[in-house]
């Protein structure tokens, strides 16, 4: 990303890097509780007072539905009464749910808790706040840095799900949630710079007035039936592969952290390699239809491992790689694709859509194993990967050009569109939209043949980040 393309303070002051850790460890504590329980509840929940298949899937992706019916309002309610607030309140719904789920010993209980867990949606709040606090130049490299604390996130929930699981057990996973978002509560006050103000950011935000040419871009559907796949088949196959590792391979759900470790470590090694050459090559169309291919033929090694450890850990090592490779690609690809003034409402979409993808894997994949067994879900997940592929088989060449958030000067429609006109008319500028009541112009460009010098010619000095 070009934050640093024109070579003006490429560096972030203490206070942008203050706020990008601080931000990026709240984001860390709270989706560590939410991925800590995926590789040990079906176990547990198979324990708990009125379980059914599908009540566990549900248990696992509740969250997921509340996180999609919240995070819209709560990111809008921001904008009203400020940025803290909101994610404060956030944080406390998520102690709450927490609360709720470790008290449980019926799996009404734990669902009721997941649901309050997902209603604190702070994604977009983080994000926004995110914006209040840096210079535009930065923002990207700000909220990369938060985007990359989910994946530590996953990573981490996955090794240490099973270890606390082995010391204190699920419900214990519970309660050391709420002392994380306790934690995150204290960063929150103490550690993350307070805004003298806050306003909308069309990068990061969501735009009511823009969602139809949103949901109207093809190519934007596609990413978000993509997101939605995905998650679907995560949660999906996490209702099942509990009990696949421990009554089938005879791995033991609180050692299962030694398979995931080193599969994790090496997905990630494996991933990088693919990445580069989807950017720097110009393959994205195509890494992105091969990692879709390879994710659904992992569901097809779970069958075939039958009682083998090591081909359930090739099978898993598939699914991690193609997943790692999916989770850094359809991002990528939204930020290229959506309009230069409508980035923040694609990511709207397509969080929307990630979340709900969160809810029906869990609740499918439950009903899917209640009906046909771990197979019969398994299989049901490969199948919705096949209809991703023929969805994507038809996506067009992205282009590949970066966001970048220029701070201009324009007081009035006239002074904005011949703002407009100029800076179209610059090399390697493909889309340009004004903001002036944000004082900055949204811009798609072409990193390798950009005339820098003719872009810094309209920039006016960026502000200081508001911080009292």
């Amino acid at each position: 990303m070009p934050e640093d393309l024109l070579g003006l303070d490429d560096k972030m002051s203490p206070q942008e890097r203050r706020t990008a850790y601080s931000l990026a460890t709240i984001y860390i504590v709270r989706m560590l509780g939410l991925f800590m329980i995926l590789p040990v509840f079906t176990i547990y929940g198979a324990e708990l007072k009125g379980h059914t298949p599908l009540l566990i899937g549900l248990a696992l992706g509740i969250y997921g539905l509340s996180q999609a019916t919240f995070q819209v309002p709560l990111g809008a309610l921001s904008d009203r009464i400020g940025r803290k607030p909101v994610i404060l309140l956030a944080l406390t719904l998520f102690i709450a749910g927490s609360t709720v789920a470790a008290l449980s010993h019926t799996i009404i209980g734990v669902i009721v808790g997941r649901a309050l867990q997902g209603a604190g949606a702070m994604s977009s709040t983080v994000m926004a706040l995110a914006a209040d606090l840096t210079r535009e130049q930065h923002r990207t490299k700000i909220m990369a840095t938060i985007g990359v604390s989910i994946g530590i996130a996953f990573t981490t929930g996955m090794i240490l799900g099973p270890v606390l699981n082995a010391w204190i057990g699920v419900s214990g996973i519970f309660w050391s949630t709420a002392v994380m978002g306790l934690l995150a509560m204290g960063v929150a006050i103490g550690v993350v710079p307070n805004p003298r103000s806050h306003s909308h950011h069309r990068d990061v935000g969501v735009v009511a007035a823009s969602f139809g040419n949103v949901l109207r871009n093809r190519e934007l559907l596609r990413l978000d039936l993509g997101i939605f796949i995905m998650q679907f088949v995560l949660t999906s196959n996490f209702v099942v592969l509990p009990v696949l590792l421990t009554h089938v391979t005879g791995v033991p759900v609180n050692r299962s952290w030694e398979l995931y470790l080193p599969i994790m470590v090496l997905a990630f090694l494996l991933m990088v390699p693919f990445i580069v050459i989807a950017e720097r090559r110009r393959k994205m169309r195509q890494i992105l239809l091969g990692a879709i291919a390879v994710l659904g033929l992992s569901d097809l090694a779970y069958v075939y491992a039958g009682r083998s450890v090591f081909g359930m850990a090739t099978g898993l090592l598939i699914f991690f790689t193609a997943f790692s490779i999916l989770e850094a690609t359809l991002p990528s690809l939204v930020a290229k694709v959506a309009p230069a003034d409508q980035k923040g409402t694609a990511m709207g979409a397509y969080s929307t859509s990630q979340f709900l993808g969160v809810f029906t894997g869990g609740t499918v994949g439950g009903i899917a194993y209640g009906a046909w067994g771990i197979h019969g879900a398994i299989l049901t997940s490969a199948g919705v990967v096949l209809l991703w592929l023929l969805a994507a088989a038809g996506m067009a060449e992205p282009q590949y050009l970066s966001s970048y958030v220029l701070p201009i000067k324009a007081s009035d429609a006239q002074e904005a569109n011949a703002l407009k006109a100029a800076l179209t008319s610059i090399r390697g500028v493909a889309d340009v939209a004004i903001a002036p009541d944000e004082g900055v112009a949204y811009l798609k460009i072409d990193r390798a043949t950009i005339d820098e010098m003719a872009l810094r010619a309209f920039m006016r000095p960026a502000r200081e980040p508001l911080a009292g």
